[in-house]
């Protein structure tokens, strides 16, 4: 018997899915703060400032797991800050005041999103707010071993 991690653990390529989109989400969180700092850097604090808000769609989980889930989940998606984004450079030529805000905004939120992820905070199931789709974390972490995550 080898102590090799299971198929399962690497995927078919050898590496942790895991441990890959945590690694793609860190990207994302230095590329946010890249282009903050790039192209407002008058505003470099604004991501920082601005990251508890995305977590006010956890108050969903005060009605139940599963409406806390659905909440959590459409704000903690890459799909918003991707909309936002191309919204800033749409409405450029029209009205740099607002290009400049919807992309303060969507990068700030790609921050958030993504330093989320890389810490291992994912998109939550609607069983317990303690299980994502990146695995279990804080008090349930140890479920982890239980299901080869």
């Amino acid at each position: 018997m080898t102590d090799r991690p299971s198929r399962r653990e690497t995927g078919a390529g050898g590496l942790n899915p895991t441990t890959i989109q945590q690694t793609e989400s860190g990207l994302i969180v230095a590329f946010s703060l890249t282009a903050t700092i790039t192209l407002f850097p008058s505003w470099w604090w604004f991501p920082l400032a601005a990251f508890l808000v995305f977590d006010l769609s956890a108050l969903g989980y005060l009605r139940s797991s599963r409406t806390g889930a659905v909440c959590y989940n459409a704000i903690h998606t890459y799909a918003w800050p991707a909309v936002l984004g191309s919204a800033a450079f749409v409405t450029d030529p029209f009205s740099a005041t607002l290009s400049m805000w919807l992309a303060l905004v969507a990068l700030a939120w790609a921050f958030h999103v993504g330093l989320d992820r890389m810490l291992g905070f994912g998109l939550k199931l609607p069983d317990a707010f303690t299980h994502t789709h990146l695995g279990w974390i804080g008090k349930d972490r140890d479920k982890n071993s239980l299901t080869g995550r």
